[in-house]
Formats: structure tokens, C-alpha cells, sequence
């Protein structure tokens, strides 16, 4: 450990710029920047000269690193800048505050005792905070040694080479649920074209992106285990668009179940054809005594907007989605609001494909384009996904707020809302979970989806999305 810290106070001394490899750091800098918010408390462990945290966004950024001359060195360099340097090993870190996103890059090679660097992390994070580990991919061995033979890179240490696995399961064994994986980087020194080309494009497809140097690990603390702590913890909103559903509005009141601190229902109307406004205000009048029912009607059409519209006058501290046709049974909301409660996910998302659906549920083409979509999305947020379209969806009210700060990134693009939010959930760094249920055939009215024009839209979202998740 000693001959690490003068190998690090070494190359502090010499305030020498990166040069050939400045490239490469950049590199790493930016996808951290990517899930890193201007209202995000951003820690860095091992933060070197502090360019890493000079590059991306944070109200609050703190780093840590136990070389004496790469702290002295990162506070004349990034003076003015609103940046704490500490010095502090990370096997014995003293912060008290929490902190949103917390960043380990090129640092778990250099550590005696990893599973002790990962505990100390947890002192410092909050249920929600998010954990990124960024290590090289260690089939680069070999290559990484040669280039320092030849002087192309910087002689170091002997280093802990470790795969995926053996990370995510110190992370696991350390106290934190890995949700996310992904590689990137496969050519390090920049050569215009050819550069682009390669870490664009080829690192994100097989077979090249088993080769890529840069694997990264997202991680949260694991979740909840005792129900009594979150049973009554939130309040919930759960919003229901209604367009021609009259049929359905008081059977989505009677077959909600109660759950939580507290339930809060709002109908939001939309150019319905039959009497479904006049049933909501009717409904809103009956059960007035037994529960607190909200309504209103969208000024502009789609789902989309109506679900915002919902949400602007939402006051729970959790927000839900369900869809007026019934087709997800009400029944199973409380499903939803335990597992995010529970810390089992930020983003919970419904699933219709794996029980047995009602033979009348689903058309054939339409099953065929969901299972599409789900190996997409699947691809572009490097995160299993299932069903991408059931309409249940849930997220804290203080993540959406977030996203609609953050909506300018992907511009107004969804008239739908399952993309917005989640590719919005995917650009917070939130970890989405889905929860199974079974879908019914609906009882009333008929669906307001066509399979082929609104097909060939969703195709455009993600073509569209594809550039602003992926090819970044």
C-alpha cells in the first residue's frame, strides 16, 4: 500500500497533463457526466487530481484520496471551482453526509481489501443513492502491460484484475444490489474517424463489445427486509386516463385496494365520445364520504399528456399509473407500491408477458411488437426488460419532478409516456425493477391503439432515443 501512495504522490509532483491518454479519461468523465444532475451530491473515492469531478454536474462534490500530493494538487488545479478535496483513505472514510452518486473509477485495481472500500461506502450513501464502479475489463491484460513496456502508458502497480462477476458480487457481499452493467471504450487513443467509429458504434454490438476496456458496475443499497418499516411510510397518487371508459371508472374506485400511509385517486378525462366525463363527476359525488378522488380534463390529447396533467396536481409521495380500461387489475397496485417502498426498485414497471394472459387481451401483432420492444430496450439501457408498454408505471414524486427538469435532454417526443418516462428514469440512473401481472380482457369499450401507425412511432422514439442513450 505504501509503494501505491508513492506511486501516486510521484506523479502529483510532476503536475504532468495526461497527454496521449487524455482521451481516454475524457471518455470516462463523460458517461459518468451522463447520470450525473445539477442537483445530484456527487462523491468521488479516489479522485486523483480531481478532473473527473471538475467535468461533470453536482450541487455538492466531494472527493476523496489518500495521496497527499494528488489532493494538493487537484485543489490548485480546480481552485474556484466549488470542490472539496479531502484527503482520507477509503478504507476509513469519516463523512457524515450522505451522498446521491457515488463514483469508484480506476480505483478497486489499486486496494488491498475491495469488500472493505465497498462497507466504507455505505456509511456514506442513503437508500437511494446510486453507486458507480468503473474498472478495466481484464481480458486488457496484456495489451495494458505492453503499452507500458513500450512507454504508451504509465508504469504502474501491480493491479487487481476482476471481472463482472467477481465485482458485482463484492458489491453484493458488501451490502449493495448491482442493477446495471454495461462496456464501452474499445479503442483508447483518439485518431478522428476511426476513433468514432470504433467507440461509438462497433463497442456497443457484439462481438466487439466483449472487448471493450471500460466495464462499469451501477449499484444501490440492497432493499428494505422488513415490510413494517415502509407499510405506512408513503402517501400515493395514482392517476387513471380515462378517454371512452365510462364503463370502468367506478369499478376502478371499488377494486382499488387500500395500501400505504394514504390513496389518492385522479381521473383526468380526455375527449371522450360517451358519458365518461359525466360518470367521473358522478363518481367523484358517491364515494366523496370513502375517498379522496380528484378530477380533471386534459386540455391537449394523447396519454401522455393526460398522465401530466394528473401529475401537476398529485400530492403523494408516490406516483402511480392505471390504465381506466381495468386490463391491469387494480388488485395489484399494492404489488407496486411495496417494492418501491421497499427499496426494491426507483422505477417499478409492469409486465404483462409472463403469466398466461386472457385470450382476448393482447392481439397477436401486438405481442410480437411488445417482445421487440423489450429486447430494444433491453440493448439500449443495457438493463433486462420485459414489456416496455404495459401502462402501470410508478416512480417517486421527487424522481419525476427530476425528469421533467431533465425532459429537455430528450425534447417532447412521446405522445404515449412509457418512453418519456423510461428513458427519462434511465438518464436519472434509477434502477428499474418490473413487477408481474396478469393481463385481463378488457370488460368495456374498445382500444384506443393502432397497431400500425403507432407502431411505426414508437420505431421513430427509439431510433431517436437510440442516439441520446446509447451512442453516447
Amino acid at each position: 500500500m505504501q509503494n501505491i501512495k508513492e506511486y501516486f504522490n510521484h506523479l502529483a509532483s510532476k503536475r504532468k497533463n495526461r497527454g496521449i491518454t487524455n482521451y481516454y479519461w475524457n471518455e470516462i468523465t463523460k458517461y459518468c457526466n451522463y447520470f450525473s444532475h445539477e442537483d445530484s451530491s456527487v462523491l468521488e473515492i479516489g479522485c486523483g487530481s480531481g478532473d473527473l469531478l471538475a467535468g461533470i454536474a453536482g450541487s455538492k462534490k466531494t472527493g476523496i484520496d489518500f495521496s497527499e500530493g494528488q489532493i494538493a494538487w487537484a485543489k490548485e488545479k480546480h481552485a474556484g471551482k466549488g470542490i472539496e478535496f479531502l484527503l482520507m483513505d477509503a478504507n476509513n472514510i469519516t463523512l457524515e453526509y450522505k451522498y446521491d452518486f457515488i463514483i469508484i473509477s480506476n480505483l478497486i485495481g489499486f486496494v488491498d481489501d475491495i469488500q472493505a472500500v465497498f462497507e466504507e461506502v455505505k456509511k456514506v450513501s442513503h437508500p437511494n443513492t446510486k453507486v458507480l464502479v468503473q474498472y478495466y475489463n481484464s481480458l486488457w491484460e496484456p495489451l495494458l502491460k505492453f503499452a507500458e513496456l513500450i512507454g504508451l502508458k504509465t508504469k504502474t502497480p501491480t493491479q487487481n484484475w476482476l471481472n463482472i462477476k467477481d465485482v458485482n458480487n463484492l458489491l453484493f457481499v458488501s451490502g449493495f444490489d448491482v442493477y446495471r452493467n454495461s462496456k464501452r471504450f474499445i479503442f483508447p487513443f483518439y485518431i478522428p474517424l476511426i476513433a468514432e467509429l470504433f467507440n461509438l458504434f462497433l463497442a456497443k454490438f457484439p462481438p466487439f463489445r466483449f472487448f471493450s476496456l471500460n466495464t462499469y458496475s451501477f449499484a444501490k443499497p440492497l432493499p428494505i427486509s422488513n415490510p413494517e418499516e415502509y407499510k405506512s411510510k408513503y402517501s400515493t397518487t395514482v392517476v387513471i386516463p380515462a378517454r371512452n371508459e365510462s364503463g370502468n371508472i367506478e369499478n376502478a374506485i371499488t377494486r382499488l385496494p387500500k395500501f400505504g400511509k394514504h390513496v389518492e385517486i385522479i381521473f383526468i378525462e380526455g375527449n371522450s365520445t360517451d358519458d365518461t366525463w359525466q360518470k367521473i363527476q358522478e363518481i367523484q359525488q358517491k364515494y366523496a364520504s370513502t375517498h379522496d378522488i380528484k378530477i380533471g380534463q386534459q386540455k391537449g390529447k394523447g396519454k401522455a399528456d393526460a398522465v401530466r396533467e394528473g401529475y401537476k396536481i398529485a400530492s403523494g409521495d408516490i406516483l402511480m399509473i392505471l390504465d381506466a380500461d381495468l386490463t391491469v387489475p387494480p388488485e395489484d397496485i399494492p404489488k407496486f407500491y411495496d417494492a418501491i417502498a421497499g427499496s426494491k426498485g426507483d422505477f417499478i414497471n409492469g409486465t404483462r408477458l409472463v403469466y398466461p394472459m386472457d385470450k382476448e387481451a393482447m392481439r397477436f401483432l401486438n405481442y410480437l411488437g411488445n417482445h421487440f420492444f423489450s429486447w430494444a430496450f433491453t440493448w439500449l439501457l443495457d438493463q433486462r426488460f420485459k414489456d416496455t408498454l404495459c401502462g402501470t408505471k410508478v416512480m417517486f414524486r421527487e424522481d419525476y419532478i427530476k425528469l421533467t427538469k431533465n425532459r429537455k435532454y430528450f425534447g417532447e417526443f412521446d405522445p404515449f409516456g412509457d418512453f418519456d418516462l423510461l428513458f427519462g428514469a434511465h438518464k436519472l440512473n434509477l434502477k428499474i425493477v418490473e413487477i408481474p401481472i396478469r393481463y385481463r380482457e378488457r370488460t368495456y369499450g374498445s382500444t384506443n391503439i393502432s397497431r400500425f401507425k403507432h407502431g411505426l412511432i414508437l420505431l421513430r422514439m427509439c431510433a431517436f432515443a437510440s442516439r441520446k442513450c446509447k451512442f453516447i
